[in-house]
C-alpha cells in the first residue's frame, strides 16, 4: 500500500527526473525536496534504480492515460495522436519524452530502466496500431511503427524548436503513409 512519504518520492523524483535527467538529481537532492527521511527512502526503495524505475512505470500509467484521452478529445483515429503531441509541445514544462531522455541517459540496453523505455515504446507502438487497424488500414503493424518513430522524432525537434509545429509536420506525413 503507498504511503505519504513513498507518493512524496516518486512525485518529486518524476519532476525533477523530467526537467533535470536522472543522472543529474541524486539522492541526497530527492530527499531535500521531497522532505523525506533518508530511512524512509530505503523502506520504499533499495536504491535510486529502484526508485527511477517506479517512476517509469508511473510515468508509463499516467502519459498512456493522458494520451487516450488527448486522442479521443481530438476524435480519435491514429491522426490524433500527432494533435495531441501537438497539444502537449505548447505545455510550458515540456521537457521531450521521459522515456527516451531516459534511454539517452542509460548506456546499457540490460538495464532495468532501459527495458522498461523499452516496453514503453513498444506499448504505445501496440497502441497506435490498434487505433490505425480500428480506421480500417492494412499493414498496421508496419505502419504503427512508422508513426512511433515520426512520433518520436517530433518530440526531440519540439525540444529544441519549442513550438508545435514538428507534431504537425509528421501528422501531414502520417497522413500520406496512409495513403
Amino acid at each position: 500500500m503507498p504511503t505519504r512519504a513513498r507518493d512524496r518520492l516518486l512525485e518529486t523524483a518524476e519532476e525533477l527526473f523530467y526537467t533535470e535527467g536522472i543522472q543529474a538529481v541524486g539522492v541526497e537532492r530527492l530527499l531535500t525536496v521531497s522532505g523525506v527521511g533518508r530511512a524512509s527512502f530505503y523502506r520504499h526503495f533499495v536504491g535510486k534504480d529502484a526508485l527511477v524505475a517506479a517512476v517509469l512505470v508511473r510515468r508509463g500509467e499516467h502519459w498512456t492515460a493522458w494520451l487516450k484521452g488527448a486522442v479521443a478529445a481530438h476524435g480519435g483515429g491514429p491522426l490524433a495522436v500527432f494533435d495531441a503531441l501537438a497539444d502537449r509541445a505548447q505545455d510550458q514544462g515540456f521537457h521531450g519524452c521521459a522515456f527516451i531522455n531516459a534511454m539517452a541517459e542509460t548506456a546499457d540496453p540490460t538495464s532495468e530502466v532501459y527495458r522498461l523505455a523499452e516496453a514503453h515504446k513498444r506499448r504505445l507502438i501496440s497502441y497506435v496500431g490498434q487505433l490505425i487497424e480500428e480506421a480500417g488500414y492494412e499493414r498496421h503493424e508496419t505502419l504503427a511503427e512508422q508513426f512511433v518513430l515520426l512520433m518520436d522524432g517530433a518530440t526531440v525537434t519540439t525540444m529544441y524548436e519549442r513550438t508545435p509545429a514538428a507534431a504537425l509536420r509528421a501528422r501531414e506525413i502520417a497522413r500520406r503513409l496512409l495513403g
